[in-house]
């Protein structure tokens, strides 16, 4: 989030733990894109 707010991006919402358990945070992107990072640590991936 911080990289987009630097390239223009606009933080709508900054990056914070959820109720759902993880941490998240969303910005505007120059185009009036929204967007949300998301990470929690009980997603897996499976290989």
């Amino acid at each position: 989030i911080r990289q987009a707010e630097q390239a223009g991006a606009v933080v709508t919402d900054p990056p914070h733990d959820r109720f759902w358990g993880g941490y998240s945070g969303y910005f505007r992107d120059p185009d009036d894109h929204l967007w949300e990072i998301a990470w929690n640590p009980q997603w897996s991936v499976p290989d």
